[in-house]
């Protein structure tokens, strides 16, 4: 059936597309491609933040938690987060890297918005905290980490607090993984639209924790004009490919396994050998030395 058929390639192609992982430079062009679609900046935050904070609240009771914002969009969700938190009756601090004043657009906005004390980002803003929301920076940041908020992420991980990470946690490269300088150790981290590579690569996946991935408002038709070529390897991506079984075949038409053993690292062969027979190979045969024969 032509329809059915169609259907089938429509549900392979979102899975395919959920699967996708967006450079640092694609998530600002997905952005952009939202606004294009009438989807305004404001919208996407205010979504990030309210996600977010649900995302908490699910996972956590009601406790003491300081939410620590930095001078960029990252910090304009943190302001929406600490705002959805407060009205939900969480005792809510919120320190800030830099001068209010000086935020600008949605950030700026947000904090507009949000009718609490601001205190300026230092370790007193952890004190008494049962939870740290970490809004300093997200995937865009390029240089190490330094300073106060050096201090104040090594602080959160010497004091061993439950950390969420906001989009990424600070200072892992969103491309890379890679730890510019420090990063706190999340329990959870909560990304939009589509994860980063850095998230899943290594060591930049260690301080993550658990990965949520929340929809903010930017259509999933972006991703046909990005052409992401990035993904989590998962079996739609590649279960196409495996051959069929024939009802006249044997176990020379489904492949012939060689396996290539050592004498004393026996495991990896063996291994090796139980994975072909579940993929479907027909025949599977080690080669190894004459001693490792018993085994």
């Amino acid at each position: 059936m032509p329809g059915f058929s169609a259907f089938l390639r429509v549900c392979r192609y979102v899975d395919i597309m959920d699967s996708v992982l967006l450079s640092v430079e694609e998530c600002y062009r997905a952005d952009e491609l939202a606004g294009r679609a009438g989807v305004a900046g404001l919208t996407l935050m205010e979504n990030a933040g309210a996600g977010t904070a649900r995302r908490i609240m699910k996972r956590w009771g009601a406790r003491p938690v300081s939410v620590l914002c930095g001078p960029g969009n990252n910090g304009g969700d943190g302001f929406v987060i600490a705002r959805y938190l407060a009205e939900a009756g969480w005792p809510v601090r919120l320190a800030l890297l830099g001068d209010r004043a000086k935020l600008k657009g949605d950030a700026a906005a947000n904090a507009e918005r949000w009718t609490g004390s601001v205190e300026k980002l230092g370790l007193a803003a952890l004190d008494d905290c049962a939870l740290v929301v970490d809004a300093l920076f997200g995937a865009g940041l390029t240089r190490p980490l330094d300073g106060v908020p050096y201090k104040v992420i090594e602080a959160i991980n010497e004091r061993g607090l439950e950390c969420v990470g906001v989009d990424v946690p600070s200072g892992v490269h969103g491309d890379t993984g890679e730890i510019m300088g420090i990063a706190p150790q999340c329990r959870l981290t909560v990304t939009f639209f589509r994860p980063k590579p850095g998230l899943f690569l290594l060591p930049g996946r260690l301080r993550a924790g658990e990965i949520e991935v929340i929809g903010i408002g930017i259509p999933r038709r972006a991703l046909d004009e990005i052409k992401p070529q990035t993904f989590r390897n998962d079996p739609v991506l590649w279960r196409d490919a495996l051959p069929k079984a024939d009802l006249t075949g044997n176990k020379y038409t489904r492949g012939h396994v060689v396996i290539a053993g050592g004498a004393e690292m026996t495991g990896a062969a063996r291994l090796a050998a139980r994975g072909a027979r579940r993929a479907g190979a027909g025949l599977v045969t080690i080669c190894s030395a004459p001693e490792a024969f018993p085994i």
